[in-house]
């Protein structure tokens, strides 16, 4: 069957390629477009696409011959003097007994150890994870929210164990009155997925609930070990449900070359280019962000501050989860940082909160 839709796609687009027929390669054939190139930015293959072009390739099996592309104002409530970002409770808030328990695919966390942490809805079902980086803003990833003008989202902070009500201090809601997502955010290949979320009412700051400190742009090194957080599956399977107490997952940063290289292995083909506004973490067996962890953040201790932290990624996208060698993907913070600082000072909200002194 495939080497018949080859042979017809190739026939309806030979006139348009003919003269190109030098640049024709073999790839699989999820991996060639609708308008018969060769896919390099992910589209479709995060999601679903077939194509074919060009006839001159001679490929075998399920390969289809295809052309490589041309080198290609918020008023809201503040305490007066706000708590410092970035700082864990490494050792929860009250005595608890459940979290902070091994598992096979990482570990749980304990009640208040990452009071950044915030669940986002959408009509009233969960739908992404996001950092609290002022009392009135959410960081989160674009694709989490892009139906802002028909759903109604409000965000929650403070939550642990979404089974129970009984932790030591309550979860706080808000509801959200604006969001504001990067103009160069590409929906399905997932390019600067980055959301800024406005509440209609500040969150007061209090143990369990604080902001996030974020990474400056400049970046910081590879070379370190970082954590990401989230109540999505632990992992792809039938029947699999979503974490009820918040999971933690530490995984190593990834550099931009050797993560190209790994994701070039997969579904996406040799030829995929990782956009810059990328950063990778992770490919270690059973260890990785999965389905429901979208939105939620990256984040690297300070050197030479006790557990004290930065957020550097935004979970953005994977190939499927927990696959050894695999790195996920996130929208790397540093490279968006000043779109973020654009973005809070062009409505009168400080951004010194989020930067670690």
């Amino acid at each position: 069957m495939w080497s018949q839709i080859a042979v017809l796609c190739s026939f309806l687009l030979y006139t348009v390629y003919s003269q190109n027929t030098d640049d024709c390669v073999c790839v699989q054939y999820y991996q060639c477009s609708v308008n018969g190139t060769v896919i390099t930015d992910g589209d479709g293959l995060l999601g679903e696409r077939l194509g074919d072009s060009c006839n001159n390739c001679n490929c075998q099996g399920t390969d289809v011959c295809c052309l490589l592309p041309k080198n290609e104002t918020v008023v809201s409530r503040q305490p007066e003097t706000l708590p410092a970002c970035g700082y864990s409770n490494s050792n929860g808030i009250g005595n608890s007994n459940a979290g902070d328990s091994t598992t096979s695919l990482g570990n749980e966390s304990v009640f208040g150890e990452f009071p950044w942490m915030v669940q986002i809805f959408e009509d009233s079902k969960y739908r992404c994870g996001g950092s609290l980086i002022h009392p009135s803003v959410v960081l989160t990833a674009a694709h989490c929210v892009k139906f802002f003008n028909n759903r109604t989202y409000t965000v929650r902070a403070g939550e642990w164990d979404t089974s129970s009500t009984n932790e030591i201090m309550k979860h706080e809601d808000r509801g959200v009155f604006a969001i504001k997502s990067h103009e160069g955010f590409r929906d399905k290949i997932y390019y600067n997925d980055v959301a800024l979320v406005f509440l209609s009412e500040a969150f007061n700051l209090k143990p369990h609930i604080n902001v996030a400190c974020l990474a400056p742009a400049e970046g910081i090194s590879t070379n370190t070990r970082c954590f990401t957080i989230g109540w999505g599956k632990p992992k792809i399977a039938p029947n699999q449900n979503d974490s009820t107490i918040l999971k933690k997952i530490d995984l190593p940063l990834i550099g931009r070359p050797d993560c190209q290289k790994a994701l070039r292995t997969t579904r996406v083909g040799q030829y995929f280019n990782l956009h810059e506004s990328f950063i990778c973490a992770g490919g270690e067996k059973d260890k990785d962000a999965c389905t429901g962890d979208g939105g939620g953040p990256l984040f690297c201790p300070i050197e030479g501050q006790e557990n004290r932290f930065q957020q550097v990624g935004i979970v953005a996208w994977g190939i499927d989860c927990n696959t050894e060698g695999i790195p996920g993907v996130y929208a790397d913070v540093s490279v968006l940082r000043k779109w973020i600082d654009k973005e809070m000072s062009s409505r009168n909200l400080e951004t010194n909160i989020y930067q670690p002194s």
